[in-house]
């Protein structure tokens, strides 16, 4: 069921980013939905390594939402009406919470000399949690999945390594007590001289 639970929370990021046209994060998430499959074959097929890359990318999604958290929260320099990185500065479309959040009214501004020629205005009102909330939130849920997943990732893979170490490639049946039968004085090889 976690697997299924990331993968699901993945997805779901990733169909409103679209619905947002937020390029940065579209392409985070696709990032991200790739390395969850990563990590799932990785614990089926008992290999370490997938799982040690998927830890790997667990540390840069954490940092990856982070920003997301202080981009909406605009901590320090960072400001949503200037700057549009999460289009990569190519179109002005903010995140789709904006206009379809819980309870959101959205009214058009007629004749507003604010926005380009292929652009309108419009107020939002009325919404019961502002979008950049919803965005934090879904950050911070990201954030608290990755963590989980970095301790489970971490834990498998010491285990399928430990389970490596541990088992005999030579006799194989070492850790069992079996004894392989002992050579007799008349099986002992001579040397052959021609």
């Amino acid at each position: 069921p976690t697997p299924l639970l990331f993968q699901v929370a993945a997805l779901e990021r990733q169909i409103f980013d679209f619905l947002g046209y937020q390029w940065a994060p579209i392409l985070a998430n696709f990032l991200h939905i790739m390395a969850v499959i990563l990590g799932i074959f990785g614990t089926i097929q008992y290999r370490s390594r997938y799982l040690m890359m998927y830890a790997v990318w667990l540390v840069l999604w954490v940092g990856w939402n982070a920003f997301i958290i202080c981009f909406y929260l605009e901590v320090g320099r960072l400001s949503q009406d200037r700057d549009f990185i999460m289009t990569f500065n190519t179109s002005l479309h903010r995140s789709w919470w904006m206009e379809n959040g819980p309870g959101c009214l959205v009214t058009p501004v007629l004749n507003s000399n604010l926005a380009p020629e292929d652009h309108h205005v419009i107020t939002v009102s009325g919404c019961l949690l502002d979008y950049q909330y919803i965005e934090v939130v879904s950050s911070a849920t990201q954030i608290f999945l990755a963590l989980f997943g970095f301790v489970y990732a971490c834990y498998v893979s010491k285990v399928f390594l430990e389970e490596e170490d541990s088992f005999d490639f030579i006799g194989g049946f070492d850790s069992y007590g079996y004894q392989a039968p002992q050579k007799t004085s008349h099986l002992q090889l001579q040397p052959l001289y021609t």
